[in-house]
């Protein structure tokens, strides 16, 4: 049986179990127990679990993996990466300016504190101005791939929108198979504002912070016109962080995402295979 330090963290109120795997024993591949663990009622509760390990890139400080409330793992996850920096930096794994190894490519963080601005890798895939029939109902939406595919929808009331059934509906919809889509609605508040609400793929719900997301939200606000950077982007925990980005003719570069990195609680969980 193995007996697994692990730390809870929340970056803007999205939840990580973050474990220091530098010895590479983590049991990644039991998907179920790791979907366990992050169950509300009978687990830790969490909206992923992040791994440190060692990294295989030339010029990065530690490899980062992630894995969703359903076992699966994907590239990139924005929240979590800034709660990982900061436990890494805190482990001495890295210096206060520090890169990670992801999936979604090399990614720089600066650690202030509870503070720490990403920068990311350049986002891509763009549609813009596309066209779908959901629920009955035509929308706009624009799509981009900031480290893991995102839909953006622009609606007039966020807090109206039932978020639930709109972001099933999308996520699922054959225009995005076989991978799926997570899901955006974003109301602009301002030249540099914008508020949002996330369905996320993999978690299967509305979450109160996606790092990605806002990344994506702010991107697409910049292209079409409607925000100018930094954007300030409020969650739907209530929590705001900032989007730098520069707008280019094939997209945008310099993209930084910047907020807070909680603890929360630490604990150890047993393993037997």
């Amino acid at each position: 049986m193995m007996n697994i330090p692990f730390y809870k963290m929340h970056g803007a109120a999205n939840d990580f179990i973050v474990v220091d795997d530098r010895e590479l024993t983590f049991p990644s591949n039991d998907m179920d127990w790791m979907a366990g663990l992050m169950q509300r009622h009978t687990g830790i509760g969490s909206e992923g679990v992040l791994l440190i390990q060692p990294t295989t890139e030339e010029g990065a400080h530690f490899r980062m993996r992630f894995f969703n409330p359903d076992g699966g793992e994907v590239d990139m996850c924005g929240n979590g990466a800034r709660c990982i920096a900061r436990l890494a930096h805190e482990f001495g794994v890295a210096p206060a300016t520090m890169t990670m190894q992801t999936a979604a490519g090399l990614v720089d963080a600066e650690v202030q504190d509870d503070q720490v601005r990403l920068t990311l890798p350049p986002p891509h895939d763009w549609q813009l101005d596309q066209s779908l029939t959901i629920l009955d109902r035509p929308l706009t939406y624009h799509f981009v791939n900031s480290g893991v595919p995102h839909v953006v929808i622009p609606v007039a009331d966020v807090e109206g929108e039932d978020l639930a059934r709109l972001g099933a509906a999308v996520r699922y919809h054959p225009a995005f198979a076989p991978a799926g889509t997570n899901v955006n609605i974003i109301q602009i508040t301002g030249d540099q504002q914008l508020s949002l609400r996330t369905y996320e793929r993999g978690v299967e719900a509305e979450t109160l912070a996606c790092g990605t997301g806002m990344i994506a939200c702010a991107l697409i606000a910049g292209r079409i016109g409607r925000c100018t950077p930094p954007v300030t982007v409020k969650t739907a925990g209530g929590f705001e962080l900032t989007v730098g980005f520069r707008l280019t003719a094939a997209g945008a570069t310099d993209v930084t995402l910047s907020g807070p990195a909680a603890h929360v609680f630490q604990g150890h969980v047993h393993y037997s295979d």
